[in-house]
């Protein structure tokens, strides 16, 4: 599958909610520091404050992100994610000392539909560090959040 086939049907629907991955160059473990993974969740707080959307939930994995969040109606979703992949990668390579690409191009998303449960995707999300085998209890794993809305 190429960079541009990705885009192929692709929507940007202000107000709804997306489920994005966004995976490092070449799978690299960038996040097993959690330091590199805490300048991740300061850009979606960023993103958040800014207006580009709402994060919901997140899972900042190894080498990949999880990102569940209501896009505003001032940012498509393309420019919501170029925004998080723009600003950390800048913050990172600052921290790192050196030029490296950090993110694959693209990234994969998912508009949530009504008929799926939002708590279903969020507990999916935050528990992928338990399904991944890096700790026995959510709790014990960092780079997580979740802000649950009734």
């Amino acid at each position: 599958m190429t960079y541009n086939s990705l885009r192929i049907g692709r929507t940007s629907i202000p107000g709804q909610t997306y489920v994005v991955t966004i995976v490092t160059a070449n799978r690299r473990p960038l996040f097993g520091d959690v330091l590199l993974g805490r300048i991740v969740v300061r850009a979606m707080q960023v993103l958040d404050d800014c207006g580009a959307g709402k994060t919901l939930a997140f899972a900042v994995m190894p080498d990949h992100i999880h990102w569940l969040f209501e896009l505003s109606n001032t940012h498509s979703l393309s420019q919501a994610v170029k925004l998080l992949k723009g600003r950390t990668a800048t913050d990172l390579r600052k921290h790192l000392n050196k030029a490296q690409r950090i993110w694959q191009p693209s990234f994969h998303d998912h508009g949530v539909r009504t008929d799926e449960s939002l708590i279903e995707i969020v507990r999916y999300i935050v528990m992928n560090p338990v399904r991944a085998g890096l700790v026995a209890r959510i709790g014990d794993y960092p780079l997580w959040d979740c802000v649950w809305m009734m």
